[in-house]
């Protein structure tokens, strides 16, 4: 299944600076919706600019509206997800950001997802299922072991592989995007096992559109 990054449609003229990691008590989003309307969300999965803002989305069609991500953090939650290691975070652009790390998901140099995360993933596709406004983005990173064109390969295979999942729980390939990012995007130190291990990741955007 072939999936394709959304058009990026405007420019923005400011980043909002910092995020707040959710742990139970997520803001609403409706004033970070209504500057979404302005365009911040053009910079977000720009590659020349992710690594500065820590995000992911891109610029999507149509205006992007906030959203109350209580209920489905406490679903991952729910469904294993902080043993497993996953955390969330509402991003500057009023998406949720699901940092699920290699362990949760794969085995060294696979894409095959383990099965273990199925229900962090079953809960993302129930409400997704119920609120339509909802998409999603995929985004595979690796850490800097191997070739440039070896750790691009199996990040967007990871990537796809989320989303495949959530297809065949009944979410159409039109509300779902993905990306691979190799080791273009760390988060930690390369040169550690314990920062390769913290780059070896897929994170998962959800945001709502009008």
């Amino acid at each position: 299944m072939k999936y394709t990054r959304l058009a990026a449609l405007v420019l923005a003229g400011s980043v909002m600076a910092g995020c707040s990691t959710t742990a139970g008590n997520t803001a609403a989003g409706t004033g970070v919706g209504a500057a979404i309307g302005a365009g911040l969300g053009a910079l977000i999965g720009d590659s020349s600019k992710s690594a500065a803002i820590g995000a992911g989305i891109g610029a999507v069609a149509g205006a992007i509206t906030g959203y109350n991500w209580d209920r489905i953090v406490g679903k991952v939650n729910d469904a294993g997800g902080q043993q497993l290691g996953i955390s969330t975070t509402q991003m500057p652009d009023g998406s949720l950001k699901l940092n699920i790390p290699e362990g949760a998901t794969f085995d060294t140099g696979s894409a095959t997802l383990k099965s273990n995360v199925f229900p962090v993933l079953d809960a993302l596709a129930q409400e997704m299922q119920t609120a339509p406004q909802l998409r999603i983005k995929s985004v595979g990173h690796t850490d800097s072991t191997g070739s440039a064109s070896l750790n691009q390969r199996l990040s967007v295979n990871r990537a796809n592989s989320v989303l495949n999942y959530l297809a065949s729980r009944g979410i159409t390939s039109d509300r779902m995007t993905s990306e691979g990012r190799g080791f273009n995007d760390p988060i930690a130190d390369n040169s550690t096992a314990e920062g390769r291990a913290q780059n070896r990741r897929v994170e998962v955007y959800l945001y709502a559109v009008q």
